[in-house]
């Protein structure tokens, strides 16, 4: 069963943030790579949505590594995935508190 995705707003203004940095700082194609990456993920929970580990500081937060530098965050129920956020691994971890709170 394929479930309905939810996008936060924290996590569409952080996506949003980084592909503006792709592009400034690299190039469409590495943007675009990012975003295969992304949406087969985002495809991969959509059908199989505790694949990925839970998150040790919040029971029911899923953490998927999309790249060495980038994890999405998201919860899960019968009928939606909820992505939280979006998270940049090069931050201070305690950056990521307040966007899971």
């Amino acid at each position: 069963m394929s479930r309905k995705v939810i996008i936060t707003k924290t996590a569409e203004n952080k996506l949003n943030k980084l592909f503006e940095y792709l592009l400034t700082e690299w190039n469409q194609k590495v943007k675009s790579d990012f975003v295969k990456k992304l949406d087969k993920n985002i495809e991969t929970i959509k059908i199989t949505p505790e694949i990925f580990p839970e998150s040790e500081s919040k029971i029911g937060l899923h953490k998927c590594v999309i790249t060495k530098q980038t994890t999405l965050f998201y919860r899960f129920n019968s009928k939606r995935i909820i992505i939280v956020t979006i998270f940049d691994t090069r931050q201070n971890p305690k950056k990521l508190i307040k966007d899971i709170s």
